[in-house]
């Protein structure tokens, strides 16, 4: 490889397949040293850079947007411009013989105008109030969204970090990557991580495209997210459960839940043997003879499995405890601290060392025992951290200097990230590819937040929440994972009795409507029936990625937008103490604000006056309101469902409006004696449409027109019309409404909300 100033390159294998899938064709153009003024560009970006400085320009709009950049290491830093990725990406070489732990790669200053806020694992703050990011950062002006995203595509061997430095009242980002002990050897020359940077006029797209970039990198195919329980914090028969009364819930989930979504239990800590006195004990080969499950763990995924459910389970695969009789004849499966002892860490205990042979066997073995011997589907795999060798620093966000290297690999050459996606790597080799890994969590140590790139399927993304408020503002700040890197975990969803019912809402609908992993951990056989049954509208996961509306504005984002191609779901959330007045203009949505929409509200069960170009909610403390929107349309639509808080997205099959038999036709997929309700609505004025009769069932061919499976009962209030059934089979039904010709005036029943949604 040639450099553009015709110095030859380095000759080093690539590490990442990203940068040799580029030199293999989709680069446009790429620099290493430059002893004179060179360019380099693709379809997004232009980077001139001369005497070891640079610049980034927007070539759609021809403004700079990265001024006065600086490379720590100008001579060794090569800076590639993708073709199709609206990134540069900058890696450096190091060739000086020696250890390395925090290496700085660059830093420049963000040329975006008007003031500018940040956002990264630290939260929402002002740039010189950001103690630095994990991962990533994205600086934007919040009124335009306007800004740059800076993050590390990779995390192979070290701990990427971003800072945001305030110098003489411009904006910065610096970029540093943390490896406790990176080698290089006399002769040699290491390649650092990956680093990407890029302008957006709306930098959430950025941050997407960023998780997109990440997950095409690392070949990410994730599964469906599952829905499911976890017995950690039930009121009754906490942390692990036991096998008598776990089957009891089991038995009432797959009766009451299995139905609209429910897969999997999960059992949590207490259920293994060992001694410990710095946190769980750890010796999970082995269920505790004296415990909650005195039969097995077998004997428990057995009984689960016959429910037709997922049986999960909860471990730490990269924590033992030196001083149990298990792990006493294993010293040299640990890493070892300045002294020559195991690293011990609080609450996680002593961590394994992955780059140890006898360490990788005794994971080996123990995946194994669990994922086949015993027949567990789902791992929740906790304190991941410690397979980095590090401190607990909980509650981990923002950028806390943990003395990374203090502990090292008993191989010299490998890393302390590395090991830990050794160790990952492992898990899925020996568990197979359909078990599902959930990892937590981040909070615990955020070292085991990038480092898990690409190796795990869903990911608490925040600290434990005591079954209390949902977590809120991890999955939100990191919301663009979600579905792309993996599955975002909140923490268990509550709505037990003494939670209030607004925010056992807010706590599901958050969950839902952000399409992250949802689980309960409430004792479900004493749930209410409308606490029941709001675990029923909020189940299955639909798979799909919701934006924050005000990312750049409140942290958590208090509006969030689904986009369907047949409707829009909107969610305001009050996460504050006192009432909240929320105010969203259907253009920061992408909705036209020169047309007039039909709106349902999903928890209320209520039509919604037409509204035009804002939507306007005062929200009491804690509650949420979830709507959907349609633009007004001349024929009858539907604008809602019953069945689940996404109305109409998981379920609808179909509809159609056939004007020539005036008829509004649709396939359904039901549960089986749910009741189900279709809202349709319909234009106000002399020319719209009245509602004559409704047919509905398996099949409408039979010569009267339906099933007599399935009675509808159809009702019209002005222009809002219901069809209610409830199908004693479930599964695809068709349905029909037919109409006729009329005028139709506003309702009269008071079916609808006067505007606390204005127009």
């Amino acid at each position: 490889m040639m450099r553009l100033d015709g110095t030859p390159g380095l000759s080093i294998a690539p590490r990442h397949p990203t940068l040799a899938r580029m030199k293999l064709g989709l680069l446009l153009c790429a620099f290493g040293a430059a002893t004179a003024v060179a360019q380099i560009e693709n379809e997004f970006l232009k980077v001139e850079r001369a005497d070891g400085r640079f610049t980034i320009t927007d070539k759609s709009t021809g403004r700079i947007v990265i001024a006065d950049g600086e490379l720590a290491d100008a001579a060794h830093t090569e800076i590639v411009a993708p073709s199709r990725l609206p990134f540069v990406l900058f890696k450096r070489i190091l060739r000086e013989p020696g250890d390395y732990n925090r290496v700085p790669l660059l830093s420049a200053t963000v040329a975006v105008p008007g003031p500018l806020s940040t956002i990264g694992t630290g939260g929402l703050l002002a740039p010189e109030k950001n103690p630095g990011s994990y991962a990533w950062l994205a600086v934007a002006n919040p009124p335009t969204r306007n800004g740059i995203v800076a993050a590390w595509l990779t995390h192979d061997r070290g701990s990427g970090v971003v800072f945001s430095p305030v110098t003489n009242g411009q904006v910065r980002v610096a970029a540093q990557v943390d490896y406790g002990r990176l080698r290089v050897k006399p002769g040699g020359a290491v390649e650092t991580e990956t680093f990407a940077l890029g302008y957006f006029a709306d930098a959430r797209l950025g941050l997407e495209a960023y998780a997109d970039a990440v997950a095409r990198h690392y070949h990410v195919k994730l599964p469906p997210p599952p829905a499911g329980f976890c017995t950690w914090y039930t009121e009754k028969h906490s942390k692990a459960c036991d096998e008598t009364n776990l089957m009891v819930l089991a038995r009432y989930a797959a009766k009451e839940l299995k139905p609209f979504g429910f897969e999997f239990i999960q059992i949590d800590d207490h259920w293994q043997a060992g001694i410990s006195k710095n946190g769980p004990k750890r010796e999970f080969l082995r269920a505790n003879p004296n415990g909650p499950y005195p039969n097995g763990m077998k004997a428990t995924a057995d009984n689960l499995k016959s429910l037709g459910l997922t049986p999960g389970l909860w471990f730490m695969p990269f924590a033992g405890t030196y001083y149990d009789p298990f792990f006493a004849p294993h010293q040299d499966w640990f890493y070892k601290g300045a002294d020559g002892k195991p690293f011990e860490v609080r609450w996680g205990g002593t961590c394994l060392d992955m780059s140890v042979p006898g360490a990788r066997e005794y994971l080996r073995t123990l995946v194994r025992r669990l994922a086949h011997e015993w027949g567990y589907k789902l791992f929740k795999m906790d304190g991941l951290w410690t397979g980095t060798g590090t401190r607990l620093m909980y509650v981990n966000n923002g950028y806390k200097w943990d003395e990374m290297g203090e502990a090292a690999p008993a191989d010299p050459d490998k890393t302390q990230i590395e090991c830990y996606r050794d160790g990952l790597k492992l898990i899925r080799e020996v568990a197979g590819p359909d078990l599902f890994l959930l990892g937590c969590c981040v909070s615990q140590n955020m070292r085991s937040f990038g480092g898990a790139f690409g190796l795990l399927d869903a990911m608490r993304i925040g600290p434990d929440t005591g079954a209390g408020h949902i977590g809120a503002p991890h999955a939100s700040r990191n919301y663009f994972l979600n579905g792309r890197v993996w599955w975002n975990d909140p923490d268990c969803v509550s709505v037990r009795a003494k939670t209030p019912l607004d925010q056992a809402r807010v706590n599901a609908s958050f969950t839902a409507i952000t399409g992250n992993l949802f689980y309960n951990s409430d004792w479900i056989p004493d749930l209410p029936a409308e606490r029941l049954d709001i675990l029923k509208r909020c189940i299955p996961a639909h798979g799909l990625s919701a934006r924050p509306v005000d990312y750049f504005e409140n942290d958590p984002a208090r509006i969030w937008h689904l986009s369907t191609p047949h409707r829009d779901l909107v969610a305001f959330f009050n996460w504050g103490k006192t009432p909240a007045n929320i105010v969203c203009p259907l253009e920061k949505l992408g909705l036209r604000t020169d047309a007039e929409y039909v709106a349902f509200d999903f928890w209320k069960n209520q039509f919604l006056p037409t509204l035009r170009g804002e939507l306007s909610a005062t929200l009491p403390p804690g509650s949420c309101r979830v709507l959907t929107l349609r633009p007004v349309a001349e024929h009858p639509q539907l604008i809602s469902t019953s069945r689940h808080i996404t109305q109409g997205l998981l379920e609808v099959l179909e509809e159609t409006w056939d004007a020539a038999a005036r008829t509004l036709r649709g396939r359904s997929r039901v549960v089986a004696n749910d009741p189900y309700e279709l809202r349709v609505v319909v234009p106000v004025g002399e020319r719209s449409w009245r509602a004559v009769r409704a047919e509905c069932g398996i099949s409408l061919d039979t010569p009267t027109g339906h099933s007599t499976e399935t009675v509808p009962t159809l009702t019209q209030d002005g222009p809002n019309i219901r069809l209610a059934f409830t199908n004693a089979v479930g599964g695809e039904v068709k349905w029909q409404i037919k109409f006729e010709p009329g005028p139709v005036t506003t309702a009269a029943t008071g079916g609808e909300e006067t505007p606390s949604l204005k127009n």
